[in-house]
C-alpha cells in the first residue's frame, strides 16, 4: 500500500513539469490539460508496467509524447467541421436501388415457367449463344429462340414494363415487387 501511495505522490509531483512539456507541444492550454490528463489516465492504468527503480519521469515524459503525437496523427485525418458544413457537402449515391432492382428482378425471374426462365438465364444473363443454350437444354434453336422471346415477353408484362429499358426504372421496380 505505501509503495503505491509513494508512486503516486511522485506522478502528482510531475504534474506541473508534464504541464510545461505538453503546453510546449501543443501551445494551447485547455490542450495542454487534456494531454496531461490522457497521460495520468493511462500511467495509472498501466502502473503495474513501471518497474521500480527506472527513471518515473522519464517514462511519464514518454507516455505524454507518445500520446501528443498520436493526438497529431489522428488530427491530421480529421477534418475541423463545427458547423457541419463539410459534412453537407458530402454525399453518396444511393446504392439500395439496385438491390431492389435486383430483388425485384429475382422475383419476377421466379414467376416465369421454369423452361422459360432456363433460355433466359442462359442467353441473357449468361452470354450464351442460342445455340449453345439449344444444346444445353436438348431441344431445337427454334425451340430455345421462341422460349427466350416469350420469357422476355413475360418477364416485361410481370414488371409492368413497356420496353427493357423500363425494367430498371425505380417505379417499374416498386410496382412489380407489389404485384
Amino acid at each position: 500500500m505505501t509503495a503505491a501511495l509513494s508512486w503516486r505522490d511522485e506522478v502528482v509531483a510531475l504534474i506541473p513539469a508534464l504541464r510545461a512539456f505538453a503546453w510546449s507541444l501543443s501551445h494551447n492550454g485547455s490542450d495542454a490539460d487534456d494531454l496531461v490528463q490522457d497521460t495520468l489516465i493511462k500511467a495509472w492504468t498501466n502502473r503495474e508496467k513501471f518497474e521500480p527503480g527506472t527513471n518515473l519521469r522519464a517514462w511519464m515524459f514518454t507516455i505524454l509524447r507518445n500520446t501528443y503525437y498520436t493526438h497529431v496523427l489522428r488530427r491530421r485525418r480529421e477534418v475541423r467541421d463545427e458547423m457541419g458544413e463539410y459534412a453537407g457537402q458530402l454525399k453518396t449515391p444511393a446504392t439500395q436501388d439496385w438491390s431492389v432492382a435486383m430483388r425485384t428482378l429475382q422475383l419476377a425471374l421466379q414467376r416465369l415457367p421454369p423452361e422459360h426462365r432456363e433460355a433466359l438465364i442462359l442467353v441473357g444473363a449468361a452470354g450464351l449463344s442460342y445455340e449453345e443454350a439449344a444444346e444445353i437444354c436438348g431441344c431445337a434453336l427454334g425451340t430455345i429462340k421462341s422460349r427466350v422471346n416469350r420469357a422476355r415477353a413475360r418477364l416485361l408484362k410481370i414488371m409492368d414494363a413497356d420496353d427493357a429499358t423500363d425494367v430498371m426504372a425505380l417505379d417499374t421496380m416498386t410496382a412489380a415487387s407489389r404485384a
